[in-house]
């Protein structure tokens, strides 16, 4: 029990320190899905399909680039296969789509 109230201490003393810098990866994270968004809208048709298509392929895109991008330095170093990769594109995804959902404009 004390050890847990040690670690959440800590953990939240980490989260407060770090605030700054996962603000600034936020801000890039949510800077990249619009600019994907804006070059897709050259693709894709203004109607409710393409528009559909177009966030879709957006918000799948940056999980799935760095997913792929941390398998390929883990290749480079482990010559082998990245064990947790979908693991690591859910949590890209699940932090990219929390960090949209707060920054939207109902």
């Amino acid at each position: 029990m004390i050890q847990q109230i040690i670690a959440i201490i800590l953990l939240s003393l980490a989260v407060i320190m770090a605030m700054p810098y996962a603000q600034q990866g936020l801000q890039l994270l949510l800077g990249m899905h619009s600019w994907i968004s804006e070059i897709l809208t050259e693709v894709f048709s203004g109607g409710d399909t393409g528009n559909l298509i177009r966030q879709l392929i957006t918000l799948l895109t940056i999980p799935l680039l760095a997913g792929i991008i941390s398998s390929i330095i883990y290749w480079v170093g482990k010559r082998g296969w990245f064990p947790y990769f979908m693991q690591f594109v859910w949590v890209v995804w699940l932090i990219q789509t929390a960090a949209l959902v707060i920054a939207s404009k109902v």
